[in-house]
C-alpha cells in the first residue's frame, strides 16, 4: 500500500470555543467548537481512515495491527496528536506533566506540545511561562491569586511558533487559532480558570497540587526559537522545532516540489490554499482543512499548487 492515509476526525466542544473552524470546511454542530482532533489515535477522539484499503478503520486499530505502516515502531501507542484549536476566549492557565509523572499518576504519556499560530486578532496574547523563582514562591503566588505578577504574557501574531515542553505554564488567549502538535495525551492540570462557570453554573476543577508538582521552576526559562527556512525554486521549507518527541516543519508550496522520506512516517495538515499530492504516479487533491499520514511505504512524493502545510515526524 503506497498511498497517503486521509482522515476524518472528531470535533470537541469547549467552554472557550467558537465557530472559526468553519473556515477549514468542517461542519460545526455548535458555535462552541474549541478543537478538531485532526490526526488522533487517543481514546478521547480517534480519527478514521477515509480512503483506500483501510477506509473506515480507526487509526488506533490500524496502528495496532499494521505496525509496518509506521516503521515497525515499538511505541505502545500512536505517539502524536495533531489538533486545530479555536480560542474564542482564554483557555485555562495550565500545565502538563512529563512522561514519568503522567504514567505514574494518570496512566498515560506526558504532554510536550507546540503551537503554530494560524491566525491572531490584533494584540492577541498567550501565557508562556511564569515569574516565580522558587517552588515556594510559586505556591505562595498561586495561593494568593497573584496572577498579574505570576503569569508571563506574550503578544502573538499570525505565523508565530512556540515550543511548549511539559512543565511550562501556558494558556492560549482569545482571538487565536492554532495548529498544535503534541504527544498523544489528554492530561491537563488547571492552575487558574478566570473564575469561569460552566453551563450548569459550576466552577471547573483546578489541580493546584499537581500543578505545583510539575511546573518548571524558575518559570521564565522558555525555549529559544530555533526556526530556520530553506528556500527552493517553488517551495519554502521551514524547520519549526526538533525535539525529543517530534520534529515539526512548515511547507509553503508555490509551484511543485519533490520530497523524500526522512522519517518512518509523516503527519501532514493543509492550513491554507489548495493543490495536490502525487504518490506512485497517482494524484490526490488537497485543500485547506485536509489531514493525512504518509506511511512508511511511501518513499517519495511531490506537492504542487499554492499551499501552506504543517508536517510532523515522531521521534
Amino acid at each position: 500500500m503506497k498511498e497517503p492515509l486521509f482522515l476524518d476526525s472528531v470535533l470537541q466542544e469547549k467552554i472557550w470555543g467558537g465557530d472559526h473552524l468553519k473556515a477549514f470546511g468542517y461542519d460545526l454542530p455548535s458555535d462552541k467548537i474549541g478543537e478538531y482532533w485532526a490526526i488522533s489515535a487517543h481514546p478521547h477522539g480517534v480519527s478514521t481512515i477515509a480512503n483506500g484499503e483501510f477506509k473506515g478503520q480507526k487509526l488506533d486499530e490500524l496502528y495496532a495491527t499494521h505496525r509496518e505502516l509506521f516503521g515497525n515502531s515499538e511505541k505502545e501507542v500512536f505517539p502524536l496528536l495533531t489538533k486545530i484549536l479555536d480560542a474564542n476566549d482564554w483557555l485555562s492557565v495550565q500545565v502538563h506533566p512529563d512522561d514519568e509523572y503522567g504514567q505514574k499518576h494518570e496512566g498515560e504519556l506526558g504532554k510536550t506540545e507546540c503551537w503554530y499560530i494560524i491566525s491572531a486578532e490584533p494584540d492577541a496574547e498567550i501565557i508562556y511561562g511564569h515569574n516565580a523563582k522558587s517552588r515556594e514562591e510559586l505556591a505562595e503566588m498561586i495561593k494568593a491569586g497573584d496572577w498579574e505578577h505570576l503569569l508571563r504574557k506574550v503578544k502573538v501574531k499570525t505565523g508565530d511558533f512556540f515550543h511548549v515542553p511539559s512543565g511550562t505554564m501556558h494558556a492560549i488567549g482569545s482571538g487565536i487559532v492554532i495548529l498544535e502538535t503534541q504527544q498523544s495525551s489528554d492530561t491537563t492540570y488547571r492552575v487558574y480558570d478566570f473564575d469561569r462557570r460552566d453551563d450548569q453554573g459550576n466552577l471547573r476543577e483546578l489541580h493546584i497540587q499537581q500543578s505545583i508538582d510539575v511546573l518548571n521552576v524558575p518559570g521564565n526559562q522558555v525555549p529559544e526559537n530555533q526556526v530556520k527556512t530553506e528556500h527552493f525554486t517553488e517551495a519554502d521549507i521551514t524547520t519549526l522545532v526538533k525535539s525529543d518527541f517530534f520534529d515539526v516543519y512548515k511547507w509553503v508550496i508555490h509551484g511543485s516540489h519533490n520530497f523524500k522520506k526522512t522519517a518512518p512516517y509523516t503527519l501532514v495538515s493543509v492550513l491554507d490554499g489548495k493543490g495536490q499530492i502525487s504518490v506512485s504516479g497517482k494524484l490526490y487533491p488537497l485543500t485547506k482543512g485536509n489531514h493525512f499520514i504518509l506511511p512508511s511505504t511511501v518513499e517519495n512524493w511531490a506537492l504542487s499548487g499554492n499551499m501552506e502545510l504543517i508536517a510532523s515526524n515522531p521521534e
